[in-house]
């Protein structure tokens, strides 16, 4: 790492504890995802998106176990786009920085456009012209942009400002769901919507798988990342990165579940009778429902939680973006103005300058919530890949390297991850994964401006390293293609067998990534900044801020 590179993560104030960073991972999950998912999810998989919502929370745990370990090893400004650079090189670590930025930076005018459908059921005419039931209006969208100026300025002046508001608005966050569940449930609970509408699986297990993917329980639980990617303002980020990442999961979990179970028996009988779960027709699902049962006190306290709620998130996602801007700065990908922290907040303003741009070109091209929830979820799994491939590859590459947290099933956990991971992916239905792919070559320009210009001794190893990742995408994209038509394929793949070849596609390429992992540039500067900080704190290498490892 350059002076000028630790000068700038020096400049980051290392404020936030356990509980400031379980707010971030808890206050990212729960954001608009719980004012459209429940609706999303039963309109796809019916009564079953309950455990839509259990699955989705188990794929994200698996995965986000991984990244507790990395992210404790490398306490740094935007780690989830730093630890496949650390392992492969600048060509898996650059498509895997891309994915990731590409589903979290989508997630910010997702927010906003949240808020503006809901506002969107508000008894006045203006506000009624702001959705025409499938995306956002002008004035929506003008609107929508008014609201992504709020969440930049929010961030723009110091991070001890964004933690004091996110910790508060997240506690409004827990609460109003819980109350919104609990308020439903004893308005109306109709065990018999289990059997209306098709019964429990209406539209087959398909159905629910594919409703992890694309219905907003991805985009929900992608939340677990936000602390990952503040880990450079961590007070302790050995002790306090894994609580806040599991018991945020955990938290919204419960939350979730008891919105979805809400929600499925608060539907009026004579709306599904006509066409089941998937022709329910609400733009602001929970505050019409609560409408609908004369709770005209939970319709408004909905509607003010559509902005508190999307704007929380869409603040916090704000926040982790410029670090994630910041990090992929220091891999070598973007002009040298992104990775300045401005000395006086701690923020790192031209990449939330940059950030801001792009997020308004997002709204601009995806004016509705669904279909910016679909591009996140697949985005989103693809990020994930390289998690379970890095964290085994440090293992075999470094490891006498400081591990603060060191899970003794990883072994099993990472390969699980890995066809977790793969299955999500194949759920999200042909054409959406070939886009999403499609989405990720359009980056490859920018990588190729950055690497090939250097000499072919200096590529090569690069290349090799990161030549795996290239090749899973293209390989589940063509599963995807010929897979069951249930999602979206051409029916070449029968069910249960096309599952069976993702999941032993999933663990051949986590077998090669683990195995093209090298040690690389990016891997030994780390390893030496680490060592260096350690020394600082007076401590033997290897040795974790702890003093010793957290056997899990």
């Amino acid at each position: 790492m350059s002076s000028s590179e630790e000068g700038s993560h020096s400049n980051y104030r290392r404020s936030l504890g356990t509980v400031a960073l379980t707010a971030v991972g808890l206050g990212s999950i729960i954001g608009s995802g719980w004012l459209f998912g429940a609706k999303n999810a039963a309109a796809l998989a019916g009564p079953a998106a309950i455990l839509s919502w259990v699955i989705g929370a188990v794929v994200a745990l698996t995965i986000a176990l991984t990244y507790t370990e990395l992210g404790s090893m490398f306490p740094k400004a935007g780690g989830m786009v730093r630890y496949g650079q650390y392992s492969h090189g600048s060509l898996a670590g650059y498509l895997a920085a891309w994915a990731n930025w590409i589903a979290i930076i989508s997630v910010i005018p997702g927010e906003a456009t949240a808020s503006i459908q809901y506002m969107s059921s508000w008894d006045f005419a203006w506000c009624q012209r702001l959705f025409d039931g499938k995306e956002l209006t002008g004035t929506g969208v003008a609107l929508a942009s008014v609201l992504l100026l709020f969440y930049f300025f929010l961030n723009w002046f110091a991070i001890t400002l964004f933690a004091k508001t996110n910790t508060a608005i997240t506690v409004f966050k827990v609460v109003v769901p819980v109350l919104t569940a609990g308020a439903l449930m004893l308005a109306h609970f109709d065990t018999g919507n289990f059997e209306a509408g098709g019964g429990f699986t209406p539209h087959g297990w398909s159905a629910v798988f594919s409703a992890v993917a694309v219905s907003g329980i991805v985009w929900a639980f992608n939340g677990f990342q936000s602390p990952l990617n503040m880990a450079g303002e961590a007070r302790n980020p050995g002790r306090s990165l894994p609580k806040a990442v599991v018991s945020s999961i955990l938290i919204a979990l419960v939350i979730y579940v008891l919105l979805q179970v809400a929600f499925l028996m608060a539907v009026p009988g004579d709306a599904l009778a006509h066409g089941g779960w998937g022709s329910l027709r609400f733009d602001s699902p929970l505050a019409d429902l609560a409408t609908a049962w004369g709770l005209n006190w939970l319709a408004m306290v909905l509607y003010a939680d559509a902005f508190v709620s999307p704007s929380g998130t869409g603040m916090i996602y704000a926040a982790t973006t410029s670090r994630m801007i910041h990090g992929v700065q220091e891999n070598g990908h973007l002009p040298g103005i992104f990775g300045k922290v401005d000395p006086r907040t701690g923020v790192p303003r031209p990449a939330l300058v940059l950030n801001l741009f792009v997020a308004f070109a997002f709204l601009a091209v995806f004016r509705g919530w669904g279909s910016i929830a679909e591009i996140v979820g697949v985005a989103t799994v693809i990020s994930y890949i390289t998690g379970p491939v890095a964290v085994m590859s440090m293992r075999r590459l470094a490891p006498g390297m400081a591990r603060p947290v060191r899970l003794k099933a990883m072994p099993v956990i990472a390969p699980v991850a890995m066809v977790f991971g793969s299955l999500v992916m194949y759920w999200a239905r042909w054409p959406l994964t070939g886009k999403v792919i499609l989405i990720m070559a359009i980056g490859l320009p920018i990588w190729a401006w950055y690497e090939l210009r250097k000499p072919w001794a200096v590529l090569k190893p690069h290349l090799l390293a990161g030549v795996w990742m290239v090749a899973y995408l293209l390989v589940m994209a063509g599963v995807s293609w010929a897979g069951a038509t249930d999602y979206g394929g051409r029916g070449y793949l029968a069910e249960p067998w096309d599952m069976v070849l993702v999941a032993a596609i999933g663990l051949l390429f986590y077998a090669w990534g683990v195995r093209s992992a090298w040690r690389n540039p990016s891997l030994t500067a780390v390893e030496r900044e680490m060592a260096e900080a350690a020394q600082a704190r007076g401590e033997a290498p290897g040795d974790s801020p702890e003093k010793a490892p957290a056997a899990v």
